[in-house]
């Protein structure tokens, strides 16, 4: 599973193809324009949150947050972890992803994998650019950030 955030508008060539092969797409927020939910759409299904830039009214329909199942594992998806009021343990969550940062970060604590794909739009106070893999297999859930070359 791709998971990718803060396009703002941008979707790259090398962030396309990191996807490449994907059968769903996470998108984490601060999408930018809905021609990109349109773009990842013709790679996998795609499901994505509001981040705080999306404003305009395509932006309307989109939830601030999902919850995905797949494979016995709930992924709990937001833009902002700072605005997380869950306690993922007690509603049965292993994965919780968030962007907005714009740095990267994989984590576990108590049991849970934190998620941010860093930003794979355009380049922020000269960070790398990013996305992540998340992997389901048999109820374990593994992830890793990708640098793409731009």
């Amino acid at each position: 599973m791709g998971v990718i955030s803060d396009t703002h508008g941008l979707l790259r060539p090398e962030a396309v193809k990191a996807m490449h092969g994907v059968e769903m797409i996470l998108h984490a927020g601060d999408i930018g324009k809905p021609e990109i939910l349109t773009e990842l759409g013709k790679i996998a299904l795609v499901i994505a949150v509001r981040g705080n830039n999306d404003r305009d009214d395509w932006a309307v329909e989109i939830p601030e947050t999902q919850i995905v199942k797949i494979g016995g594992v709930s992924i709990y998806i937001l833009h902002d972890i700072k605005e997380f009021s869950v306690d993922p343990a007690a509603e049965d969550h292993q994965v919780v992803v968030s962007g907005h940062s714009h740095k990267p970060s994989l984590q576990e604590r108590d049991s849970i994998l934190y998620l941010n794909p860093g930003s794979a739009g355009p380049r922020r106070f000269k960070l790398p650019v990013f996305v992540a893999l998340l992997t389901i297999k048999n109820g374990e859930v593994s992830g890793e950030v990708v640098e793409l070359s731009v």
